[in-house]
């Protein structure tokens, strides 16, 4: 077991992706809580973002159905912020729905961690997993490439904001 910013990880079930990005945190922020961003971002292209819902408080839903090239939705239940710290970390699961109300079938927990660093900010981005299989599964799908893409494409969309 190893820790990132007082988070335990456990390398059997969790993955995380570590970067530096040149865009600042209030602006990471914006763009990951406010849905009208987030469509344009947070998939890798040439899928997309058919709809979105977020509330970021804790208890909030978190909802992004995404598309894929044919214009087929993926099948999409609300998740559930966990924690809510603006400009510093976001934690949500799909192991519940809004309102704390617990579900069957979630895959994992997700926890961003935002840190202002010269010119930018380290953007880390944890999926911690209740299996080994779920984590292997995760990477499978292409965890470390489409996360890392759609962090390009976060940074890309960002500056166009600012």
């Amino acid at each position: 077991m190893t820790e990132i910013k007082g988070w335990e990880i456990d390398p059997a079930l969790d993955l995380v992706l570590d970067r530096t990005i040149d865009v600042p945190p209030e602006l990471v922020w914006k763009v990951w809580t406010e849905a009208e961003h987030l469509v344009h971002w947070f998939c890798p292209k040439p899928w997309s973002v058919s709809s979105c819902e977020l509330d970021p408080r804790p208890g909030g839903i978190f909802l992004a159905v995404m598309r894929s090239p044919e214009g087929i939705d993926m099948p999409a239940d609300p998740g559930c912020y966990l924690e809510v710290v603006p400009n510093e970390r976001l934690v949500w699961t799909d192991a519940m729905l809004p309102g704390y109300r617990p579900k069957e079938n979630g895959f994992f927990t997700a926890i961003l961690l935002l840190e202002p660093v010269d010119g930018g900010t380290r953007y880390i981005a944890i999926a911690k997993h209740k299996d080994e299989d779920g984590r292997k599964q995760h990477e499978e799908m292409g965890f470390y490439e489409g996360w890392g893409t759609v962090v390009d494409q976060l940074v890309a969309y960002a500056k166009t904001l600012s």
